[in-house]
């Protein structure tokens, strides 16, 4: 009998797996809407007392908070990475963002970077068992959520103490003012501004949400106190402008992991991505 029990606790603990819910909703006076966002939690939630850092997962343009759950395989992921210890227990947050590409529009309409430092972060720490403190929490995201991780990071350095955009949606100046106008209306328009030609693309709003010059300009001190994970495919389109984001970090002396894979814009690759993501984030956390 003892050894029918020990086996089953033995089964039960090698199949534990993490809670995963989809589609929460949050109250947002700065968006002035309800948000939607998805939550992971470590196997071991609602049997211990502790609590957890906590990595912010973005999702790309045109995705919303179920993008990282149903292609990215997250749960799955996280399930593995922790059940073999490569990865400490971490609850993981993915919020919807819309189009919004992380930031507050030109037009003062849509106010997501508010919404996100000020109320939604303030929401998780109140509701769930976290580890309250920017050395617990982390930010992360692909494509329009690698540029958001990336604002994020950037202009808020207190938050954050890691921050692994994957395929980041940066941009040189001469890719956004050669843009097609219909491009640049569906894609960028919503954030920064519609019906722009040109250079006057490249105007205050534009220039204090780019990452490139909100790099340039910032305090160096200051960024060194986000650990940096970068990771781009050697097919995505949007490489020129990961490499030109390396280089910036390296003429800021701004110490950070550059990773270049076989790969393009896809699933497969972010999926391959995710465990050394989880893996940085997870030593980030260490003391």
């Amino acid at each position: 009998m003892k050894r029918i029990v020990l086996l089953l606790m033995i089964t039960s603990s090698a199949f534990a797996q993490g809670l995963l819910k989809e589609s929460l909703k949050v109250k947002s006076a700065a968006l002035g809407k309800e948000v939607e966002y998805s939550i992971y939690l470590p196997a071991d939630y609602d049997k211990s007392n502790r609590s957890y850092p906590v990595l912010y997962l973005l999702h790309g343009y045109s995705d919303d908070e179920t993008g990282w759950t149903q292609f990215g395989e997250v749960q799955h992921i996280a399930d593995k990475q922790m059940k073999s210890e490569s990865v400490s227990p971490m609850i993981i947050v993915m919020p919807d963002a819309g189009v919004s590409w992380y930031i507050n529009s030109a037009d003062g309409k849509t106010k997501y970077e508010d919404f996100f430092i000020k109320e939604f972060i303030p929401y998780i720490d109140a509701n769930y068992h976290t580890r309250a403190k920017k050395e617990f929490r982390a930010v992360a995201g692909l494509s329009m959520g690698g540029y958001g991780t990336l604002i994020m990071a950037t202009k808020h350095p207190d938050l954050f103490a890691a921050a692994a955009p994957l395929s980041a949606g940066v941009f040189i100046d001469s890719e956004m003012t050669d843009m097609p106008d219909e491009r640049w209306n569906n894609v960028f328009g919503p954030p920064f501004g519609n019906d722009l030609k040109g250079k006057d693309r490249l105007n205050d709003h534009y220039n204090q949400n780019s990452i490139l010059k909100i790099i340039e300009s910032a305090n160096g001190d200051d960024l060194k106190k986000v650990r940096f994970y970068i990771d781009c495919g050697d097919d995505d389109f949007l490489i020129k402008g990961n490499m030109a984001l390396h280089s910036a970090l390296i003429d800021k002396k701004i110490p950070h992991e550059f990773r270049v894979r076989d790969g393009a814009h896809t699933w497969t690759y972010w999926r391959t991505a995710l465990p050394e993501v989880l893996k940085f984030v997870s030593e980030s956390f260490h003391r």
